[in-house]
């Protein structure tokens, strides 16, 4: 029988590696003998050590003959450690409870078959199924397609605008929605804004929680034309985390004072001249990054959800109304001219953020 009081200790621990994993997942594992825990783990990056290897440390000998909790199915490939299904097996281990098979197509199933080959009796944790996915959303979704997760955030009044046409000092949403979203970036690999958002608003896009990460976010500009000012926040506070995405408009002189001051620009040209977005997810996939934050004003907004390069929103509402025809709405462009064609939000969870505040979180149905 599946103890689900131990399974859920091990997804407590799993959740202390949040933002320290990448481009692994988060893991959480727990050994059990005779109803007593001995031994814990779980996974950092810069700690190397898988969280099953931890826990089979700390347990010694006693984890012979004990149970093994883990969030997600223990790898069988040779990567930075050796596998943990064959530490598994030398340490006597009995029996193995998994929330989650691992979507790594190296992995896949192998694990378990290691463990059953070896005579370790293997049960999955179903009812926690849904949960291990929502552990490791960003790793399972980049596993399936090798494109990082990107989930398109923004802030705005209740009837859906996110700017006012003449004064825009003052916040839409309170201090704990912004701080709820420092939360979202300290849990992503990246955050991309346009050159819109930069100019108006002079923004860091930084992670403020001064968190441990397994690596600096990655801050990306998309600018057509690289008007990105060398005297800005964004440059001031360059720390090799910052790509420019540009095109072939952009001026050579320009080009040189981004090389002189080793910032990263990238050149993806797109229809009309833009810079092509789904190129610049591409390179972020092939640089193992798992999720991207998108933090940016109406067009850019727009661009991603025509291009359908987002995979969720992540809305957050403020109680208060704007109205008018010229305060600017969450995505403009052309948008969508029939209501048939509305693009279609599924798997909706709303949250509660703050006395009168909320955020609705969502999948983009995709037409591709």
């Amino acid at each position: 029988m599946i103890n689900g009081d131990f399974m859920r200790e091990a997804f407590d621990l799993a959740r202390q590696g949040r933002a320290q994993t990448s481009p692994n997942p988060l893991v959480g594992a727990l050994l059990v003998q005779d109803g007593e825990v001995v031994g814990r783990g779980f996974h950092t990056f810069a700690g190397v050590k898988h969280a099953e290897i931890l826990a089979l440390e700390q347990a010694s000998e006693r984890a012979r003959g004990a149970t093994l909790y883990v969030t997600l199915e223990p790898c069988s490939h040779q990567g930075r450690t050796a596998p943990c299904a064959d530490a598994i097996v030398a340490a006597g281990v009995q029996r193995v409870v998994s929330a989650m098979q691992d979507p790594n197509p190296l992995v896949s199933g192998d694990g378990f078959r290691k463990l059953r080959a070896a005579g370790i009796e293997v049960e999955m944790a179903l009812g926690f199924h849904v949960e291990a996915e929502r552990l490791n959303e960003p790793f399972a979704h980049f596993m399936r397609t090798r494109r990082p997760l990107v989930t398109l955030k923004t802030a705005l009044t209740l009837d859906g605008k996110i700017a006012a046409p003449d004064d825009n000092r003052g916040w839409i949403t309170s201090p704990i929605a912004r701080a709820h979203v420092q939360q979202l970036r300290h849990e992503s690999d990246a955050i991309l804004t346009g050159i819109g958002t930069v100019l108006a608003d002079d923004c860091l896009l930084t992670d403020r929680t001064n968190l441990p990460r397994s690596r600096p976010l990655l801050r990306m500009v998309v600018d057509s034309q690289l008007r990105l000012p060398l005297s800005s926040k964004m440059v001031k506070s360059f720390a090799r985390d910052l790509v420019v995405i540009t095109t072939s408009a952009a001026s050579a002189e320009r080009r040189r004072a981004m090389a002189q001051r080793d910032i990263t620009v990238l050149q993806f040209d797109g229809p009309g001249g833009r810079a092509d977005l789904r190129s610049a997810i591409n390179w972020l996939g092939e640089q193992k990054y798992l999720s991207l934050l998108v933090e940016a004003g109406s067009k850019v907004n727009w661009a991603v959800l025509e291009t359908q390069v987002a995979d969720k929103i992540y809305f957050y509402y403020a109680p208060k109304i704007l109205g008018g025809l010229q305060s600017l709405p969450m995505a403009g462009g052309a948008g969508r001219r029939r209501r048939a064609d509305a693009i279609q939000i599924r798997d909706l969870v709303l949250h509660n953020i703050a006395p009168n505040e909320f955020a609705v979180e969502g999948w983009i149905e995709k037409d591709l």
